[in-house]
């Protein structure tokens, strides 16, 4: 069984059935939400709210660490995770989709290793690729077979928020290499990466980062709504033809 991460569109009545929440402890507190286990699509998963249920953790406090182990924890065989990002790259306008291969992380004072004490130990992870390939490439297939454009492949650049970027901060990341700046999937796929859990993203472009095309001098929030709207029917579609697939084989 798979785990969703993610957040707005997937709350909509009637997108995941037969739910139902379970409270969990770790040992590193309690996740940012009950987990639901439920269906998308008729296919069981378990659904965590990132930033919770009123949406009250901000990127830099989200409880990592604890969000991964309880997926784990509860049966998870691995992670869909689904983010709004700005897009910088040409291809990434508002309303695209993409399958990151690539991380940048910007963020500081994190809990991003379960270990971090003399009792833990150590444990070098590989990172070479931090999205694991095999969920990344069922992502694009069941984008593909939704009519869904997707990117595919691109560097995320996880800045440590909860503000957004500076114009002169987007030009630094563009010139680093970066497609698209979220907050959040660092450290998701790092955490999940040492305990061996399978860890693949979709990310969702709402908008241009600042100073570039429409962001030029700033971001209209009050604009997004409707493309935000759009991307999340768009990233709902393709998660549960990704969990369709994946329950067949």
């Amino acid at each position: 069984m798979l785990a969703l991460i993610g957040g707005t569109g997937f709350e909509e009545e009637g997108i995941i059935t037969d739910a139902e929440e379970i409270e969990v402890d770790t040992p590193w507190g309690k996740p940012a939400a009950p987990l639901i286990i439920g269906k998308l699509g008729g296919v069981p998963l378990i659904f965590l709210r990132r930033h919770g249920v009123k949406h009250e953790f901000a990127p830099h406090v989200i409880p990592y660490r604890a969000n991964i182990w309880a997926l784990k924890a509860a049966g998870a065989e691995g992670i869909i995770a689904v983010g709004t990002v700005g897009g910088i790259g040409e291809a990434l306008s508002a309303g695209t989709l993409m399958v990151p291969d690539q991380i940048l992380d910007y963020t500081w004072g994190r809990e991003h290793t379960y270990f971090d004490s003399p009792e833990a130990g150590v444990k070098h992870i590989d990172f070479t690729y931090p999205f694991d390939q095999g969920l990344s490439q069922a992502l694009i297939r069941a984008a593909r077979r939704s009519g869904h454009g997707v990117v595919e492949g691109g560097v995320y650049a996880t800045t440590q928020g909860p503000r957004l970027e500076s114009a002169a901060e987007v030009r630094r990341f563009q010139r680093d290499g970066a497609n698209v700046i979220g907050m959040t999937l660092y450290p998701e796929c790092a955490l999940a990466r040492e305990i061996d859990l399978p860890y693949g993203a979709l990310c969702v472009s709402v908008n241009s980062a600042a100073g570039l095309r429409e962001s030029h001098r700033k971001i209209e929030f009050e604009s997004l709504k409707e493309i935000v709207d759009r991307g999340v029917r768009a990233a709902v579609d393709v998660v549960r033809e990704a969990l369709r697939a994946n329950a067949s084989e």
